[in-house]
């Protein structure tokens, strides 16, 4: 099998196995308090993507010590606190981030 045939099939299997629970679960088959807990998924499953990008470095080594990825995600915190922009969080973090690899 071809690496573009495999990567199509992984595709396509990823796709119908997260639409059919899309389309085929209705809301009116959850009770109320298996919707609250559905709604802190993502507030659980965001840490976990974000926080090894920004604390480990290329070789798998956590890394805090002159890491300008953590002062970038400071930074973007602290406009998102204050904007309430996801735009705004996004560009100041890759800004601040530039900033502190290129310049710096």
């Amino acid at each position: 099998m071809s690496n573009w045939a495999l990567i199509i099939y992984c595709g396509i299997i990823t796709y119908l196995t997260r639409f059919t629970m899309i389309a085929l679960v209705k809301k009116e088959m959850f009770s109320d308090r298996m919707r609250e807990v559905l709604s802190f998924v993502p507030s659980a499953i965001f840490p976990a993507i974000i926080f090894p990008a920004i604390l480990i470095n290329d070789l798998g080594l956590f890394q805090v010590e002159n890491n300008p990825k953590i002062i970038a995600a400071i930074i973007a915190t602290v406009i998102g606190i204050f904007t309430r922009s996801i735009i705004a969080t996004i560009f100041s973090g890759l800004i601040s981030y530039w900033i502190l690899i290129f310049a710096v």
